[in-house]
């Protein structure tokens, strides 16, 4: 077998959609004992992924687990569609539509003029849905029980922002960021600061660091491999 899993592995995954990151673990971790008979394996990834988003999910195995707080801390590169003329709770379509909003008056300048703003070092208040903890609770069970909790602002920097499509009520983007970085926020401030509404209605993360979506596996194509 051209892996050694116990010793330790860096995996390079691309995570499926409306899977969530522990999925993809557990997924891999039942293989290995199910079919390959490797009973005792640590395994974790390195930095979640929404459900409904896609794209690169590093893995660690065995005594490389130690890295993925190392991992956790690089920075981030993604793709995406941002929904302009709409909100929803989520900033995603997590959850439905909750306003509407005209867009016959947004032009692309404007849409420019936004991203400059958003480029560089600031303060992002997170997500209500999000694993955020506030009071030994994460912040998306307050969320889903309706109950409102202030979450403080925290440091981030976008180091990249570009516009790669206006299609509108769609924009299409490629964003590198901080550790700590949400994307369904940023979602939700571009649309404010365009005095609109937006939400995230794609997400594909293609770089963790040095590491590269094109280098990842397809989860049952490196499960065949290991099946050989």
């Amino acid at each position: 077998m051209p892996f050694d899993f116990s010793e330790g592995e860096i995996l390079l995954i691309n995570k499926p959609y409306k899977w969530t990151s522990f999925d993809v673990v557990n997924n891999l971790r039942y293989f290995l004992k199910s079919k390959l008979g490797i009973r005792k394996i640590k395994i974790g990834h390195a930095g979640t992924l929404d459900p409904l988003a896609t794209g690169l999910l590093i893995l660690c195995t065995g005594k490389l687990t130690k890295k993925i707080e190392e991992f956790k801390a690089f920075d981030k590169e993604y793709t995406g569609v941002f929904t302009l003329g709409a909100t929803t709770p989520s900033f995603d379509l997590e959850t439905e539509v909750d306003h509407l909003f005209p867009v016959n008056r947004i032009t692309e300048k404007m849409i420019l003029d936004t991203v400059a703003k958003f480029t560089g070092n600031q303060m992002q208040v997170p997500p209500r849905f999000s694993a955020v903890k506030i009071r030994g609770k994460r912040a998306y069970e307050y969320a889903r029980q309706d109950e409102e909790v202030k979450l403080a602002p925290k440091a981030i920097e976008i180091s990249a922002f570009e516009i790669t499509r206006i299609e509108l009520p769609e924009i299409h983007f490629r964003i590198a960021c901080s550790k700590g970085t949400y994307i369904r926020a940023l979602a939700r401030d571009f649309g404010a600061s365009l005095k609109n509404g937006a939400y995230l209605s794609a997400l594909c993360r293609t770089r963790i660091g040095p590491y590269h979506l094109r280098d990842a596996w397809k989860l049952e194509n490196l499960k065949k491999l290991l099946s050989l």
